[in-house]
């Protein structure tokens, strides 16, 4: 039985860089301040901002738009400091582990990649696609529960304009009341980490919140904890230590 769930936002967070998307970006030279600056006037709903999105990076990359290349293009994204280890360290303890972006799914694939169960991969709620289990897991699942954006691709990779949207920004909390729900986990027993305003529902559904690696004072009035150190392992210290004063 799990002793409780812990909540991950990626971007700033797991990721060592403000965005994946912007990672992309500036990769390709590209800006999408307009479709940013429009979804923050209510113009455009998240929806359509990740498909203009998708549509920014097809113009840049024409022909070579699909799955892998993008892949290709995430692979080097930074992650943070002591993730591996901090993240083990949870598991060991009992705990359950998802992470809710609005991020790539690629580099949330990759990093759910370094704790793999021993079952072969299968759908499943919170899993990882087959390509990644197939690029990152050897064919094999991972213990993590994964929520993000990104896109959908056909069997021969090629990326329709609709995007993959699993994570609404502004209720980010509904995916950890779900989670909690299936698997039988109190608001008492769950942790949120994260380090933006939209990470704010998180909060609501949450025992014990971490603002990280944030300047948004909205996030801060709502944590228990602020961590501004970019270092997952005293991220996870406050966790376990959270978790033991519980059980004490």
């Amino acid at each position: 039985m799990s002793k409780g769930l812990v909540c991950f936002d990626m971007d700033g967070v797991l990721v060592d860089y403000l965005s994946t998307w912007e990672w992309v970006y500036n990769k390709l030279n590209l800006s999408n301040e307009e479709a940013y600056e429009a979804f923050q006037l209510g113009l455009i709903t998240e929806w359509d901002w990740i498909k203009y999105d998708l549509n920014l990076i097809r113009g840049a990359l024409k022909e070579k738009m699909n799955n892998l290349t993008l892949y290709e293009l995430l692979h080097d994204c930074p992650l943070m400091k002591n993730l591996k280890k901090s993240i083990h360290e949870l598991l060991d303890f009992g705990l359950d582990v998802s992470i809710i972006s609005g991020g790539m799914h690629p580099v949330a694939h990759r990093i759910a990649s370094n704790f793999l169960t021993d079952e072969k991969w299968r759908p499943r709620f919170g899993g990882i696609d087959k390509v990644s289990s197939e690029l990152f897991c050897n064919g094999f699942d991972t213990k993590l529960y994964v929520f993000t954006n990104g896109w959908n691709y056909d069997s021969r990779g090629e990326i329709p304009e609709k995007g993959r949207y699993q994570v609404q920004l502004i209720a980010k909390g509904s995916i950890v009341n779900i989670l909690q729900r299936r698997l039988s986990i109190e608001k008492s027993r769950t942790v949120a980490i994260g380090d933006s305003k939209q990470d704010s529902s998180m909060f609501d559904f949450s025992g014990f919140n971490i603002a990280f690696n944030t300047r948004h004072e909205e996030l801060i009035q709502k944590s228990d904890q602020v961590i501004q150190e970019r270092d997952l392992k005293i991220v996870s210290e406050n966790i376990l230590n959270y978790f033991k004063s519980l059980d004490s």
